[in-house]
């Protein structure tokens, strides 16, 4: 068994990739004129999300996300900002999946969902370029590229095509968590990045809904190969429509047996003042694992968590 000296000395190539990449992400927001800012680890009141379970820390949670947090400066007036921040959830161990993590989160006020389309396929081409010098890469023997831009692909179409069924028709949030995760995601992604749009609302809990057609809600998410990397949307900006889907999320998770968390007061106060915008968080790491053709997590992290 390696020890632990030789096991850190052998990521070396992988942690500088990683400080490249950092750099690479802080330089494109700044010249984007974004600010970066920083918000508390631990929150009071997690965002009521079904299958998310947060870690007590203290008597509030650490965060899961600094989404709410976020939102708050929007409200006040910040109009473009973004956080590398650390997150943290329970139970949560895997190839893709580590129960503390680093996501990358952005938020632009006065746009919708299609900006941030951009900014991903922007923020892909800049990271590429700053690290291998070309717009194209490899991952686990698949040739990447991200010349041609993204593939686009509602959630209906892509459903009918890998699963043979309609969840905007036929609502069925079980099937469609199996489906997407079984069927769908490992099939998106290649060769460019592929930007899976148009989620059914029982799918999207803090977006808005898409004006003219209320069946799907301004929901995104980023995928190459076969990763998911980031979940991004036009947000949902009133405020009691906001309270009643959080109360459903509440009583979802009493029904499964799941901690319920205080409502989130001083967000929901907040969003009165919330102006239309958009947000999206990445997940840094997965992003890591596929710059550096690394199987799974584990490889992208100094001390992953059956090493720390």
């Amino acid at each position: 068994m390696l020890e632990e000296r030789e096991i850190l000395t052998a990521k070396k190539p992988t942690l500088l990739l990683r400080s490249s990449i950092m750099r690479a992400i802080r330089f494109f927001f700044e010249h984007e004129g974004f600010l970066e800012v920083q918000t508390p680890v631990r929150t009071p009141a997690p965002a009521p999300e079904p299958h998310i379970d947060a870690i007590p820390a203290d008597g509030w949670f650490l965060s899961t996300s600094p989404e709410l947090y976020m939102k708050r400066l929007l409200a006040a007036g910040y109009e473009k900002i973004f956080q590398l921040a650390p997150c943290f959830r329970r139970g949560e161990r895997g190839r893709l999946h580590h129960p503390e993590f680093c996501l990358l989160e952005w938020y632009r006020l006065g746009s919708d969902y299609q900006t941030l389309k951009r900014d991903c396929l922007d923020l892909l081409r800049h990271i590429s370029q700053a690290v291998n010098g070309s717009l194209k890469a490899r991952y686990q023997g698949s040739s990447l590229d991200l010349e041609s831009g993204c593939q686009h692909i509602t959630v209906r179409e892509a459903f009918l095509h890998f699963a043979g069924w309609d969840p905007i028709s036929s609502a069925d949030p079980d099937r469609f968590d199996l489906d997407l995760v079984e069927k769908v995601e490992p099939r998106l992604g290649f060769p460019m990045p592929c930007i899976l749009s148009d989620y059914p609302p029982f799918q999207a809990a803090l977006a808005r809904l898409k004006p003219g057609d209320p069946t799907v809600a301004e929901r995104f998410e980023l995928y190459w190969a076969g990763i998911e990397l980031a979940n991004g949307f036009s947000e949902l900006t009133d405020s009691r429509e906001q309270r009643e889907r959080f109360l459903q999320a509440m009583e979802a998770r009493s029904r499964q047996g799941r901690t319920v968390y205080p409502i989130a007061e001083s967000f929901l106060a907040s969003i009165e003042h919330l102006p239309p915008c958009t947000g999206i968080a990445l997940g840094v790491d997965r992003l890591m694992m596929i710059f550096a053709d690394a199987v799974q997590l584990d490889q992208v992290v100094a001390f992953p968590p059956d090493m720390a």
